[in-house]
């Protein structure tokens, strides 16, 4: 146990944080007729954490280079365990998103630690055991997160999706108490530098990235010209644009601008922001069709969204070896364009579709993500020095979470948008009865009729949200395409242009070294 424990305690840890990002998903018809949550609530539900999460991670862990990784993973377990403890016994919708939010902070405590945790505890061949149990088990709780909340929520309340977080985070602590230890920097130059926190900059990423979902969340509600839409970006496009600012003239920046100036980089964190968009982007609302229009229990729902993880599990594991010949950026572009034709495949929704038809598309989906988020990972590393390869990890799963949270702002907004123009001219409130359908709660529109006009009403809120979800399915394909065809114009013009560029330097030697030179001292 001596050997082993730390990754018992750190592989602990991540299977929680990981496993509230997906087990809410089946969860949130229920949530909605308990607490009465609309469109924006049930948003929030999901994106309070994710955004809390991608918020604080480069934050946390320049706490954590301070601090140290231990303490960190420790306090982040407590307040993980206590919003958790507020999530199950909320009794409002803004009690519900104010714990979520809090929770994804302490996830984003303990995300940051892990892996550096990991590689100090283990060496040599323990190392890669330790590494692949460790991707099997975040891989692993993805797939279980909708299986568990279908069954929590359908067997008990979907308090108990929450509630369950309480034993396995108490134990966590324990553990890690007694096994993991953590040698103190010592290195005076190094601790010195580190102490030198980016506050502002963490202050005006987080405010950029709340009111940018906030705003898209209140879209549907104001319309993209109201001032509750247009207020908050407006001070989203504020902060982000003093964010930049900040962090160009901070002499210890939280996210290094220079970052970005290298196309693979990029490439890299543009496609995994976009897979996440476009492969999980609209599932919650798929979640609630299954539910709440063919009437699925929670549990057969979170099965019916299963084949998605598993797909991407399998080829994550066996991709590596089978692909190893295939270059990094071929994979990623592959497992994007796949995400692009699943979620095409899920646009074959009418007024009496059943669940399988989504099968497919959802296991096309997975095979995509699989491909996707190893290579792009790994290209992102690549891409950058080693002395900043913490900052390239933290800024790569900082924009890994926001996909997921935009993409659920987004699509909720449009899904909802697609609605309300199919109900209109057809029933009193489109706008009212489209926030009501695509929140799970189609009871309060039909519940109040009999006979033919019940029959009528309900084959129309069929077609409506499956129309909804078409839309959305077909735009994320578009998004994918587009930014596959982004991606492979970027790279093919950074293999052309350097043929001028090389010629001119070939007619003035002395100017190009005294320019290397510079580069090098400049970029590292």
């Amino acid at each position: 146990m001596r050997k082993w424990g730390p990754l018992v305690a750190i592989c602990l840890g991540t299977f929680m944080l990981l496993l509230d990002v997906t087990i809410v998903l089946v969860a949130l018809p229920a949530m909605s007729d308990a607490l009465g949550t609309d469109l924006s609530g049930l948003q929030w539900v999901i994106d309070g954490y994710a955004l809390a999460l991608a918020a604080a991670l480069l934050g946390v862990g320049m706490v954590a280079d301070i601090k140290g990784r231990r303490p960190v993973y420790l306090a982040g377990l407590v307040l993980f365990a206590v919003a958790s403890l507020a999530c199950g016994l909320a009794s409002s919708t803004g009690m519900l998103i104010a714990a979520r939010i809090v929770q994804g902070l302490g996830a984003a405590a303990m995300f940051t630690a892990t892996l550096s945790l990991l590689t100090a505890a283990y060496t040599g061949r323990a190392r890669s055991v330790a590494l692949g149990v460790w991707g099997a088990v975040a891989s692993g709780a993805a797939a279980l997160g909708p299986v568990l909340g279908g069954l929590l929520t359908q067997g008990l309340t979907w308090r108990w999706i929450f509630f369950i977080n309480l034993p396995i985070a108490a134990a966590t602590v324990l553990l890690t108490q007694r096994v993991i230890t953590e040698r103190p920097v010592t290195e005076p130059a190094i601790a010195v530098q580190r102490r030198r926190m980016d506050v502002p900059g963490l202050l005006l990423f987080a405010l950029a990235g709340t009111m940018l979902v906030y705003g898209l969340t209140q879209a549907h509600g104001s319309g993209w010209g109201g001032l509750q839409t247009l207020f908050p970006l407006g001070i989203f496009l504020v902060a982000a644009v003093a964010f930049v600012l900040v962090q160009r003239r901070s002499a210890h920046p939280m996210l290094d601008l220079a970052l970005f100036r290298q196309p693979t980089f990029v490439s890299a964190v543009l496609a995994i922001f976009v897979g996440q968009v476009v492969a999980f982007g609209f599932q919650p609302y798929t979640s609630v069709w299954l539910q709440s229009l063919t009437g699925l229990s929670p549990l057969r729902a979170g099965l019916v969204i299963v084949p998605q993880a598993i797909a991407a599990v399998l080829v994550s594991a066996l991709g590596s070896r089978a692909l190893a010949r295939v270059p990094l950026k071929a994979r990623m572009l592959a497992g994007l364009a796949l995400i692009g034709v699943g979620a095409l495949g899920q646009a074959v929704l009418h007024a009496s579709a059943g669940w399988a038809v989504l099968v497919p598309g959802l296991i096309v989906s997975g095979l995509g993500v699989g491909l996707l988020t190893p290579a792009s990972s790994a290209l992102a590393m690549e891409a950058v020095d080693s002395r900043r390869s913490g900052m390239a990890s933290g800024a790569y799963s900082t924009f890994q979470q926001l996909g997921y949270a935009l993409g659920v702002a987004v699509f909720g907004t449009l899904t909802a948008a697609r609605m309300q123009h199919e109900l209109t001219g057809h029933v009193p409130d489109a706008h009212r009865a489209a926030g009501q359908l695509s929140a799970g709660t189609i009871g309060e529109l039909t519940d109040h009729l009999t006979g033919s006009a019940r029959a009528a009403t309900d084959h129309l809120l069929h077609a409506a949200f499956a129309s909804g979800l078409n839309a959305t399915a077909v735009i994320g394909a578009v998004l994918a395409g587009a930014t596959v065809v982004l991606i492979t114009a970027v790279r093919f013009c950074a293999h052309t242009s350097p043929a001028p560029a090389s010629r001119a330097a070939a007619a003035s030697e002395p100017r190009r070294r005294a320019t290397q030179d510079t580069a090098r001292t400049t970029h590292p």
